[in-house]
């Protein structure tokens, strides 16, 4: 689907009593950190650049889009970016900069609609059912956003559009970078079942292992499957996939959030110790925790690690920020980093974990129920 050929709801009326079809945009950045450096630095634009610390235990916090066709990508050792990447610039993270650079684009989206959920710097959910401008068309809105987004900041915004959350977000990342997608009502579910298990939100790469063992590689071998197969196979988090196999999400746009803590853990069949070993593992949690982040619509300032050694002595390292973490990206980089502090540990380890905490959420407590618990979730 492209940018111009669906829009949710736009010019359709409602029945008496119907309750009126949402229109969601989701805005993501593109390459936002490294994207600032190089509007900012004329001299690194069309070059492979990385923030981040360059030295042996440094972390790539965000990789340019010269970068990633490399392979380069956030949370990786920048050891091992260099090495796929021998030309690859780093540059000092300045978040000052990036937050200069996100409260301009919240500024113009507000101008837009009060219903705004950050989900980090540079993302963010809108609801524009009912937009201050008074247009109609979710899709123009979208295009005047990013239009306005490229004019004010020089930066450049991938949208997507459609009546729920969750299509939103698929559709952000679509036709990235400087793309738009729109996913209209009643096309949801087909463009779902046309992707790959991955994609979807909470399905990191131990969870698409194990739906490949099972047979499903797509959205459509996912709606395939009953809600009691599902459950009987992944527990509560059953549920979730079965929705989300079907395009369906009924979650509001949320201002407001609460407090709450989110992590998850990994606990090994066999004892681990090699650096590279531990922050392959380390990746793999980052990717699960932050998904489900995502669907707990949280965010928080603590960045806790947990190592449990093989004689059972526990042991854990935090990081505080003044601010909330800004999203997956910063969330993977303060968990390497504590880690890398760390190495080469004294011993070898039988669990590993990693936890958001001091968190802020929307209160909707059936997004944790999902996972089966409150509070400290553990992995698919």
């Amino acid at each position: 689907m492209s940018e111009d050929d669906a829009r949710p709801d736009d010019g359709a009326e409602e029945s008496a009593g119907e309750q009126r079809q949402r229109k969601i945009i989701h805005v993501d950045m593109d390459a936002f950190f490294a994207s600032v450096e190089q509007r900012d630095n004329p001299e690194l634009r069309g070059k492979p650049v990385a923030v981040g610390g360059s030295s042996g235990r440094g972390v790539v916090a965000a990789a340019s889009y010269e970068a990633r066709k490399f392979g380069v990508k956030s949370a990786m050792p920048s050891v091992t970016a260099k090495r796929l990447c021998p030309d690859l610039i780093f540059v000092k993270s300045r978040f000052d900069a990036y937050r200069e650079a996100s409260e301009q684009i919240r500024t113009i989206f507000r101008h837009h609609t009060d219903l705004v959920e950050p989900l980090s710097l540079d993302e963010a959910y809108l609801d524009v059912t009912e937009n201050k401008l008074g247009i109609a068309a979710a899709t123009q809105v979208a295009q005047m956003i990013r239009q306005e987004i490229r004019a004010k900041t020089q930066l450049t915004a991938s949208a997507g559009v459609s009546y729920n959350k969750f299509l939103a977000k698929l559709a952000s990342d679509q036709n990235k970078p400087d793309g738009m997608c729109v996913i209209r009502p009643g096309e949801g579910a087909a463009f779902v079942q046309t992707l790959p298990i991955r994609r979807f939100h909470g399905v990191g790469p131990r969870g698409e292992e194990k739906m490949a063992r099972l047979g499903i590689a797509t959205g459509a071998d996912l709606a395939a499957k009953d809600r009691a197969w599902l459950a009987q196979h992944f527990g509560s988090f059953g549920e979730y996939l079965y929705r989300a196999a079907r395009g369906i999400d009924e979650r509001p746009v949320r201002v407001n959030r609460i407090r709450k803590s989110i992590g998850g853990e990994r606990t090994f069949s066999a004892d681990r110790h090699e650096a590279e070993e531990l922050r392959t593992t380390l990746d793999e949690i980052v990717e699960i925790v932050w998904e489900r982040i995502e669907r707990a619509q949280a965010r928080g300032r603590t960045v806790t690690l947990k190592l449990k050694y093989n004689d059972f002595q526990l042991m854990t390292r935090a990081r505080s920020l003044p601010r909330n973490v800004d999203g997956k990206v910063e969330f993977a980089a303060l968990g390497h980093e504590i880690l890398e502090s760390l190495l080469p540990l004294p011993k070898p380890i039988r669990l590993m974990g990693l936890t958001l905490s001091n968190l802020e959420r929307d209160g909707d407590e059936e997004a944790l129920r999902r996972d089966g618990k409150t509070g400290q979730l553990s992995l698919l």
